[in-house]
């Protein structure tokens, strides 16, 4: 027996009753599991913070004969009018897209200094005090009004409250609730502990490698939203080469496209830089056609379905 099967054998045995891992999984380790269509993967491009940029988007992938099964807001609800609220709502009718809005209320937006300081930036986008939490919760109220069912959450307590108001029936049954990378979260135990707070799907942080994502896919059953490529100020990496592994291994999985055409996580994208997200989605669509031409991508229209397996 080597050496890595005998270090640290009994808290490895240990985790492994809890049905985690115990350790980081090999690349060669597949997921059996798919969304409930059958299907393997989904696009999904973020930051998409106009309903202009939003309409854009999903009109020219349409005619160029992409899908993009899930359009992610991320300034924030409260940044918006209600009519383009509305507006995001019935474009996602209109082309078949999931519609995922952001909580607005956000550390960032709040008074407090502590998250501008170089220690207080790991507070990310958390809530500050229960006023805050209030109105997080009104916020997605608002979204709901609008005909809005999938939100971002940076809080893994207010995951907690709404997951809770959803299942006493305050909040619709149905509505989606993403964990967005800026909570920080980026193993097994994390997002088991997400899934057991109401999580509908989890983004772990953006430069794991594919051992620690196979990892966190053995712990869940949730998907997973990867990013294939991000934007300049959280690295900058492009992992075209990795979106047929990130199937192969963490399926069902949203592949996040086109990121690496902005400078940052709050902007709207301008008109060249759309030209750029749609480029990038291509290139994905056929890598996955050329290296994993098994691999199946939901169809437009199909969702909110859970995953099967």
């Amino acid at each position: 027996m080597n050496a890595t099967n005998v270090l640290f054998a009994q808290t490895r045995a240990q985790l492994d009753r809890l049905g985690l891992p115990d350790r980081d999984t090999t690349p060669a380790e597949e997921s059996a599991r798919t969304f409930e269509d059958g299907c393997h993967f989904r696009i999904e491009v973020p930051t998409v913070n106009s309903v202009q940029a939003a309409e854009t988007l999903l009109a020219e992938s349409r005619r160029r004969g992409l899908t993009v099964n899930r359009v992610t807001e991320t300034r924030g609800m409260y940044r918006h009018t209600a009519g383009e609220l509305r507006a995001y709502a019935q474009l996602g009718e209109e082309y078949g897209a999931q519609i995922l809005m952001s909580v607005g209320p956000r550390a960032p937006y709040d008074i407090g200094a502590g998250v501008q300081t170089p220690e207080g930036a790991r507070i990310g986008y958390r809530l500050r005090g229960q006023e805050q939490v209030v109105r997080a919760v009104e916020d997605v109220k608002r979204g709901i009004e609008a005909g809005i069912r999938g939100f971002v959450v940076y809080d893994e307590g207010l995951l907690w409250v709404l997951h809770r108001l959803r299942t006493a029936g305050e909040l619709p049954a149905g509505i989606h609730l993403k964990v967005s990378a800026h909570c920080g979260h980026g193993n097994p135990g994390s997002a088991q502990m997400l899934e057991m707070l109401g999580a509908n799907s989890f983004n772990p942080v953006r430069d794991l490698p594919l051992p620690m994502i196979a990892a966190i896919r053995a712990a869940v059953s949730i998907p997973l939203d990867c990013h294939v490529d991000n934007p300049r100020l959280s690295g900058g990496f492009v992992r075209t080469y990795e979106a047929p592994e990130f199937v192969r291994v963490a399926a069902p999985v949203h592949l996040k496209t086109g990121n690496s055409a902005l400078e940052g996580h709050g902007v709207t994208p301008t008109p060249c830089q759309l030209e750029d997200i749609l480029r990038q989605i291509e290139i994905v669509t056929e890598f996955l056609d050329r290296h994993l031409p098994t691999a199946r991508q939901t169809p437009a229209g199909r969702r909110h379905a859970p995953v099967a397996g």
